[in-house]
């Protein structure tokens, strides 16, 4: 049995050549990191839920509304919210919720709530968010680094004229 008869066999596609029902089968676009163009989104985080703030911008971030979407490659958009410290949490999470952090030495196990985090930092509560919908590896971090959160209702991106995203 020659290569290319066995290959269409088993299904194994090459240019041009037929799948196991015999059907042309076509190559799948993989974009070049030039061919990616990026936009900027501006989202207004006042009085809106956390979770479902941080899951509208993790999916600009990692670029899942674009159709030439891969999962391997960076093809999100950059992602501005503003008005962090107005961003609203359901339920008991103000004083429930707790985010712990270790600094490296024995016994270092730091503990604050949000409502500690908000006087102190108030962008942290929506970037922790978001890092948590993001993939954690290099590609993750590549994504996060798109991200830019302010705690007013100005901010310095306004020569990149981002569209505003309404959060539903």
């Amino acid at each position: 049995m020659t290569g290319a008869r066995r290959a269409r066999k088993i299904g194994v596609c090459n240019f041009g050549a037929k799948g196991a029902l015999g059907v042309a089968m076509t190559a799948t676009h993989i974009p070049k990191v030039a061919e990616i163009e990026r936009k900027w989104f501006l989202i207004d985080a006042k009085d809106q839920v956390l979770g479902k703030l941080a899951a509208k911008a993790a999916h600009i971030l990692t670029g899942k509304v674009k159709p030439i979407y891969t999962p391997f490659l960076d093809t999100g958009d950059h992602v501005i919210v503003i008005n962090a410290s107005e961003v609203h949490l359901t339920g008991r999470k103000e004083t429930g919720k707790v985010y712990h952090r270790h600094t490296g030495f024995l016994g270092g196990l730091k503990s604050a709530s949000v409502k500690d985090v908000r006087k102190t930092r108030p962008t942290k509560v929506i970037e922790e968010a978001i890092r948590g919908m993001l993939p954690k590896t290099k590609l993750g971090r590549a994504m996060f680094h798109k991200l830019k959160v302010y705690a007013g209702a100005s901010h310095p991106h306004q020569a990149q004229r981002p569209t505003p995203v309404a959060v539903k």
